[in-house]
């Protein structure tokens, strides 16, 4: 009997199957974050049953990837007839006496393996023992499945909004996967979409760029953006890396965040800019770099995401490459020139021409999109990637217990050592540093220098500092630490 050949196939974008090709090399594309809760933790049981009744809310969590023999295609999404949660959610303990320190060593060793791309692309795990009575929950995805935003959105379905939720979810239907495609199939259906690909191409193209004109401001657009990112200075941050990482943590306030933005001008994220440039030239004029006339690179990923589209996986993101003006040692003018330089950014249109490759990709040929996403990060485009993600400003829950605090962990490419992963989250501002494990052993140095950009500003902000001064005790009794 024939296969059904009307069935849709799920195959991933262009920019999706990207991050399958970047991965290599110790770089691994998996995007994570570290949530700490209050309470005692959930049985593992219980746990494993929470997130079983949440999956039928994000069907992606149950399907794997199949790829297309000969490389003939990108890969497609398929239901998992073996989906395993024993696998996907585990359970693990920290020794006495349960530090932060000792979570971020572990959350560290968690980002540092790869996901087996035969069974479905994340995973849970329940972490028990921290200090304080509490314990915490890393997980990961591989970015092919999700961007910042999306993740977002599956941290709000797997949580509750309240304590004791008045209307619980319903029991989920039951689940059927769906069979497998042959490996005939996949092929067929690939080359199949490849015989019709010149008018796709011509489709998608006219329905990014919407008429000569855009077509042509875009791709100024885009050269813009590839010049500017062109521009990279060299950096110990940018030097090979291995499979291994380290982890740190940094707290602070969203109010005084915001504060400094209403005193001194530019926004919530203008202010994040700033300190982490304050961050980046202490630390390397601390270690005899000479930081005169330095401007980085930073990469700021842009949520493309239309509101409809919330709640959907894969990735809609862009890029503007933000020139980091590391030499600037006065944190208010330094904060006046990363608003002036965002506001210069966001109207030349790079984010634009970012998304317009992005889009083209769609359509090219997947041997020279592999070998495109294989060569771009061994350019130096950017030192590294500093990525803000507004989190949910309420508290979530998972069986009761409130996240106190939620820390994102962002993958290294090849020749970057070092990224800013930020999230806020109900009235604070987390920042999870991921360095590679031999270049950026002193990585907990950093976080300091990031809290002491914070405090810096906040002194000269009225109505912060105190609040600043505060969190610093804390950090140094052991409550919030950095190390």
């Amino acid at each position: 009997m024939c296969e059904d050949l009307t069935v849709s196939v799920d195959r991933l974008t262009g920019l999706d199957s990207s991050f399958l090709h970047m991965e290599r090399a110790g770089a691994h594309m998996h995007v994570a974050s570290t949530s700490i809760f209050e309470g005692p933790e959930p049985g593992i049981g219980e746990f494993r049953d929470h997130i079983s009744s949440r999956l039928h809310l994000v069907p992606r969590f149950r399907q794997k990837l199949r790829f297309v023999p000969f490389g003939q295609g990108r890969p497609v999404w398929v239901d998992d007839p073996h989906l395993n949660l024993d696998y996907h959610v585990r359970q693990t303990a920290l020794p006495a006496p349960g530090s932060e320190e000792q979570l971020r060593n572990l959350a560290a060793r968690i980002f540092s393996q790869q996901l087996d791309r035969s069974k479905p692309l994340w995973e849970l795990w329940l972490v028990e023992g921290l200090e304080g009575d509490r314990f915490a929950i890393v997980g990961k995805s591989h970015h092919a499945l999700v961007d910042g935003v999306s993740g977002v959105d599956i941290t709000t379905v797997l949580f509750d909004t309240e304590q004791e939720p008045a209307n619980p979810p319903a029991l989920p239907p039951k689940w059927a996967p769906r069979p497998e495609p042959t490996e005939l199939k996949l092929l067929g259906d690939a080359l199949r979409e490849r015989a019709t690909s010149p008018n796709e191409f011509v489709r998608g193209v006219r329905a990014a760029l919407r008429g000569p004109r855009q077509v042509l401001r875009g791709f100024g657009d885009t050269s813009k953006m590839i010049g500017a990112g062109l521009a990279a200075p060299p950096s110990p941050f940018n030097v090979e890396i291995g499979p291994h990482r380290r982890v740190a943590f940094v707290r602070s306030d969203l109010g005084a965040l915001k504060q400094i933005k209403n005193e001194h001008g530019g926004t919530v994220n203008d202010v994040i800019l700033s300190v982490v440039t304050g961050a980046l030239g202490n630390y390397l004029r601390a270690r005899g770099h000479d930081t005169e006339g330095l401007e980085m690179r930073a990469m700021v990923p842009v949520s493309v995401r239309a509101d409809e589209e919330r709640g959907a996986l894969g990735n809609r993101i862009s890029a503007m490459m933000a020139p980091l003006p590391v030499w600037c040692e006065e944190p208010v003018r330094r904060l006046h020139l990363i608003t002036e330089i965002m506001g210069d950014l966001k109207g030349s249109g790079q984010a634009v021409g970012a998304e317009i490759l992005t889009r083209v990709v769609d359509f090219a040929p997947t041997t020279i999109a592999s070998q495109a996403a294989r060569l771009q990060p061994a350019q130096r485009f950017f030192n590294l990637v500093v990525t803000n993600v507004p989190g949910p400003q309420f508290p979530l829950f998972v069986l009761g217990r409130r996240m106190e605090s939620i820390f994102p962990m962002v993958p290294l490419a090849r020749r970057q050592a070092l990224c800013v992963g930020i999230m806020s989250y109900d009235g604070q501002v987390d920042f999870g540093l991921i360095g590679d494990y031999d270049a950026m052993a002193d990585l907990d140095s950093f976080g300091l220098d990031l809290e002491g950009a914070i405090a810096e500003i906040a002194a000269v902000t009225p109505g912060t500092s105190s609040a600043q001064r505060s969190n610093r005790a804390e950090t140094r009794n052991g409550a919030l630490s950095v190390k």
